[in-house]
This record gives C-alpha cells, structure tokens and sequence, in this order.
C-alpha cells in the first residue's frame, strides 16, 4: 500500500512538473493538443494540461544570419560569376514559421538563388561589379514579399563576394592596372603642365612689375624734371620781376644784353646768328663798352 501511494506521489509530481513551461526571453513555445495546434506561449511562466497539451516547437525569435554557399549565376552577356550571399532574417509569426514551410531556411536558400538569377541575369557583367547596393535592395524586396507567408521577415541581403571566372579576373586585372598606369600619365602631364602655367605666370607677373616699376621711375623722373623746370622759370620770372622793380638803366639791359650773347657764344652752341644790321651791332658793343669803363672808373 505504502508503495502504490509513493507511485502515485511520483506521478503527481511528475505530471505537475510538466505542466509546468517557463518561456525565456525572445522564445516563443508552439501548443498542440492532441496534435492540433492550440496555442503559442510567449516568454514567461505557463501551465498546460499535461499529456493533452505538448509543445510542438521552440521557436526564437531573435534576428538570424544565414551564410548561403556560392551560387552560379549567368549574367547577361553569358558570364557564369559565383555569388556568396548572407541574408539576415527574423521569424515574426511563430505558427506561420512551424506550419507555413517544411524546412524554411532550405526554402530561403532556394528563393535567394533564384532571386539571383532573375536579377543578375538581366544586367551585365561590370553592370553586376558595380550595383550590389541595388541588387542587395532588390533580392531584399523580392524574399520579403515571398517570407511573408511564412512568418518570416527579411530585414536585408548582403552580397558576400562575386566571383567572376578566373581568365575574366586576369583580364580585369590587365584593365585596372591599364587604366591605373593611364592615370598616372594624365596626372604626371597635368602636373608638368600646372608647373609650366605656373612659371609661365610668375615670369609674366614678373615682366608686370619690372615694367610698373620702370614706368614709375621714369613718371618720377619726368616729375623731377617737370619740377626742375618749373623752378628754373620760377627763377628767372622772379629776376625778371626783381630787374623790372630795380627800374634798371639802359646800360644795364645793354649790359644784361651782351651777357646774354656772351653765354650763347660761350663755345658750347655750334651755330651763332649774327644780326645783319651791323650799326646796330656796333652801337650794341660801344654801349657795353662805356658801360664797362664807367664801372671801371667807378670802382677807381
């Protein structure tokens, strides 16, 4: 009797300890009862009627990677490239996830290949190197309408590697470092020329301020001069206006007269005009004559 009770205590325990379901966090539990489903428990503590009630699936809910092998893929001008893809999901629905697809990250790999296809099958090769952020864009938009079904969302579709075949990557290379060594002729000749347009300028400016530089010294020189000029005839105007004030004697105009013409015969004109009136002449050196021998007796 004491044996049958201990039995029955065990059972009890047992079927109350599996009653029991405590959910972890981002998890959710599928419920079936007698096989059908019956419900989902979310993260948390449950009790389900045991033996009629059993969870049928764990299913996280956390975000998933999914790294696909390589892919062959052909593009539109009949290149075979092999595409490495990692696609990053999320289950939304667990009773769609557990009912909706048999072996659902097998059918994400399948939908993601031919996906592929379509996709890069209409554009080219350099067209493929070049547009990945486009192709990552439109194989996202594709899975996720198709996923839908299935309780999953994809969040994004990332192109791992591209894989054109080997005797392309030659040629590729041949053409990047073509093109890298024709750079660096179109930088090197325009820099030379740079250089040249640069001393070409700086000769011409400094052409511009030699000639500034001359054209101010002879402004300036032509201004002393101007100057000088200026000052001579203040001089003489200013003599002139002395002489006229002093009321000056005809012996002394006669004087001023023949200093006048001394000066011009003095040896440094090659050319003398002598007047034709030879009186007047004479009258002209008798004039000074007196003049001079009244200053001598003067002075006596």
């Amino acid at each position: 009797m004491v044996m049958v009770l201990i039995l029955i205590l065990v059972i009890v325990i047992f079927l109350f300890a599996s009653s029991i379901k405590i959910v972890p966090q981002s998890v959710e539990y599928v419920i079936e009862k007698f096989g059908t489903y019956n419900g989902t428990l979310s993260s948390g503590f449950h009790i389900v009627v045991p033996i009629v009630n059993r969870v049928a699936a764990k299913i996280s809910l956390k975000e998933q990677v999914e790294d696909f092998p390589p892919q062959p893929v052909i593009t539109k001008d009949n290149v075979t490239i092999r595409v490495d893809t990692v696609v990053f999901f999320q289950i939304t629905d667990a009773k769609l996830f557990a009912y909706g697809v048999e072996r659902p990250l097998s059918a994400i790999a399948n939908l993601t290949a031919t996906s592929l296809r379509n996709i890069i099958g209409s554009m080219e090769l350099d067209q493929t190197l070049t547009s990945r952020e486009t192709i990552n864009n439109n194989i996202t938009l594709v899975l996720d309408e198709a996923t839908n079904n299935w309780g999953i969302k994809i969040n994004r579709v990332e192109l791992k590697n591209i894989l054109p075949p080997a005797e392309i990557q030659d040629s590729m290379e041949k053409q990047m470092k073509a093109e890298r060594e024709r750079r660096e002729v179109m930088l090197r000749a325009e820099g030379e020329k740079r250089s040249q347009i640069l001393i070409a300028e700086g000769e011409r400016e400094s052409t511009v301020i030699r000639a500034q530089g001359n054209k101010e010294e002879k402004i300036k020189q032509a201004e002393a001069e101007s100057e000088a000029i200026i000052l001579v005839n203040k001089a003489k105007a200013e003599a002139i206006h002395l002489l006229n004030e002093a009321n000056p004697s005809a012996k002394v105009l006669t004087l001023k007269s023949f200093e006048t013409f001394s000066q011009v015969a003095d040896g440094k004109a090659t050319k003398i005009i002598i007047p034709s009136d030879i009186q007047k002449m004479g009258g002209f050196l008798t004039s000074a004559a007196e003049l001079l021998k009244d200053d001598n007796i003067d002075k006596a």
